[in-house]
């Protein structure tokens, strides 16, 4: 089983034959001399190879975890194009993560969070499974940075693309896509709270339940707990609906559920869109704020002409609807990470509206 240890890997850029020199402390295999205490000054982003990390062990696609590393899933992720997601979390040993009943999970310096973005076959016009991109995001002493890695064709390594990309997808009964890889910007964009990169998806309320690939059936926290990676508090933990099942809440707590997670990592009151007055986070109670007959801060064409973000009973009439139905650049929600509609999700959301 391989083992990794924390510090400092060197990834120098040249531009106009003169290297750019920053500070980042990333993760290096064992065998490396450097340790967290040392601050050397390099370019240093990451390794150009996923595989370099050894987060997975054997055949790389795979992803067969390694020490230390334990996968993990969400009660209701974000879309991403019909993506699955297989997501796991590299804890540096002896290291601990810090409760927070609200908010995602205190991860300590060192902290991996792996997402791999990928269409099995059930979903391509294609005899086997595809894997697009892995993201990682990396707690370093200053905050957390973004990296996405791009699969080649071979389906045998990932290689770090800051700029991002785009990869052709062509899925079962739907039109063909142009999958769109995020840049480091536009990771930035979305994961931005206050004015600090911050992870969107893992908080308690989303990791409370059964991993459906995990064959123990033991609730993820528990699981978490039981490693010692976190001490959760006596008595019931805060969940989140699933979305797209009917019995694990109301109308209201999956419409709910949905919003949170894909529009309130923007939408809250430190988020990049704080100013539209919306906040879609699953703790807000005030319906006006929620966007019910509330008018938009600026009227433009994302509007669509039409006067109230939510107009109970009436969803063909909300402007909320209009911008998760739409795919045109400047008006569509969310702004990144789909290119086409949501069906499903839209439906959820509609009949939210309809029965208000």
């Amino acid at each position: 089983m391989r083992t990794f240890i924390y510090g400092l890997v060197v990834f120098a850029f040249i531009s106009c034959q003169q290297s750019r020199q920053t500070k980042i402390e990333i993760p290096v295999p064992k065998g490396s001399d450097q340790t967290i205490s040392e601050q050397v000054q390099y370019a240093s982003l990451g390794f150009t190879k996923l595989s370099d990390y050894n987060f997975f062990n054997g055949k790389l696609s795979d992803l067969s975890p390694a020490e230390n590393v334990l996968p993990y899933d969400l009660n209701t992720p974000l879309f991403s194009d019909y993506a699955k997601k297989k997501r796991f979390i590299y804890l540096p040993k002896g290291e601990k993560i810090g409760y927070r009943e609200k908010e995602v999970l205190d991860f300590p310096i060192g902290t991996v969070l792996i997402k791999n973005f990928y269409y099995d076959t059930r979903q391509l016009n294609s005899s086997s499974n595809k894997i697009l991109e892995t993201r990682l995001l990396i707690r370093k002493t200053d905050g957390w940075i973004a990296l996405p890695y791009i699969w080649n064709t071979e389906q045998s390594e990932a290689y770090l693309e800051i700029t991002g990309g785009k990869v052709p997808i062509d899925l079962v009964e739907k039109d063909q896509l142009s999958y769109n890889i995020p840049d480091m910007n536009q990771c930035k964009s979305c994961h931005d709270k206050g004015g600090q990169m911050t992870p969107i998806g893992p908080s308690v309320r989303q990791l409370n339940h059964i991993n459906p690939s995990d064959s123990s059936g033991v609730n993820q926290l528990i699981q978490m707990a039981n490693l010692k990676w976190i001490e959760l508090p006596k008595g019931e933990l805060p969940k989140l609906a699933q979305w797209n099942e009917e019995t694990s809440g109301s109308l209201d707590d999956r419409a709910r559920a949905y919003l949170d997670i894909n529009c309130a990592h923007c939408h809250n009151d430190e988020g990049p869109a704080k100013n539209s007055g919306l906040n879609l986070t699953i703790h807000e109670s005030d319906p006006y704020r929620l966007g019910v007959n509330k008018k938009p801060v600026a009227a433009g064409r994302g509007s669509a002409n039409l006067k109230y973000g939510i107009v109970p009973g009436y969803p063909n009439a909300s402007i909320l609807v209009h911008r998760m139905q739409t795919t045109e650049p400047g008006t569509m929600m969310p702004e990144l990470g789909r290119t086409i509609p949501h069906n499903e999700g839209i439906a959820l959301i509609k009949s939210w509206i309809e029965k208000m």
